[in-house]
Parts: structure tokens; C-alpha cells; sequence
């Protein structure tokens, strides 16, 4: 089974998702989004940008 996003109200009344993987963790959690239309933008940006996605690391 592929991952899945999950959708949902949070109690202030904004818009979130989690990524899941396959085993049920979640890998990714969103902002809050004040419509269910820019939380599914949201998704919609992670599925065609993730691919091309550099990893960089950082020092702090």
C-alpha cells in the first residue's frame, strides 16, 4: 500500500494534513491553512515538488 494524506480540522477551525507512510507513521505534518482548497494546494505542491527536492544540510 502506498502512503496517504490525511485531511482534516484542527480545534482553532484550520485546515491540516499529515503524510503517512505505507506503515501508518506520519513523515509530515502541515501548516494550519484557513481553506480546505489551500490545504489540498498544499498537497497538490508536495506531490509535484518533492521529487526535484535537494537535500541540503545545514550547520547551526
Amino acid at each position: 500500500m502506498a502512503g496517504k494524506f490525511e485531511l482534516w480540522v484542527d480545534k482553532g477551525g484550520d485546515w491540516r494534513f499529515n503524510l503517512k507512510a505505507s506503515n501508518g507513521q506520519v513523515i509530515a505534518t502541515s501548516q494550519g491553512y484557513s481553506s480546505k482548497a489551500s490545504a489540498l494546494g498544499g498537497i497538490e505542491s508536495i506531490k509535484t515538488n518533492a521529487p526535484a527536492a535537494a537535500t541540503v544540510e545545514i550547520e547551526k
